[in-house]
């Protein structure tokens, strides 16, 4: 059995200290910005800013983190703590990973919170 992209529990646990709408609206804004840390992280790539695809990377695992999007946070911790890599395409490669992780949690999050 493949592992879920969110950890449900999570959610739901968010949803009954907040409420259901104020997460659908989190969610909604994750969606909105998650692509734009990635593009950002992709750009400090390209450009070779080891510290602006860190601090890409922690935003992303820490907003992941928050919707139990636990994959996609895993993959993003990962690029914070090994850095930049200095292989074009490992890097490549990465970065597209990430964003196939982004792509499955946001198609999870979107079914859960009915967005």
């Amino acid at each position: 059995m493949t592992e879920s992209p969110v950890d449900e529990a999570v959610l739901r646990e968010l949803e009954e200290a907040t409420g259901a709408d104020f997460v659908a609206e989190l969610v909604a804004t994750f969606l909105e910005e998650a692509p734009v840390m990635i593009a950002d992280l992709s750009t400090a790539a390209g450009a070779g800013d080891g510290e602006a695809f860190r601090r890409a990377a922690h935003s992303l695992k820490s907003n992941a983190s928050t919707f139990g999007a636990t994959i996609l946070s895993d993959q993003a911790r990962a690029l914070e703590l090994g850095g930049l890599p200095e292989d074009a395409e490992a890097r490549d490669d990465a970065i597209s990973a990430l964003k196939a992780g982004y792509d499955q949690a946001a198609a999870h999050l979107r079914d859960l919170t009915d967005g």
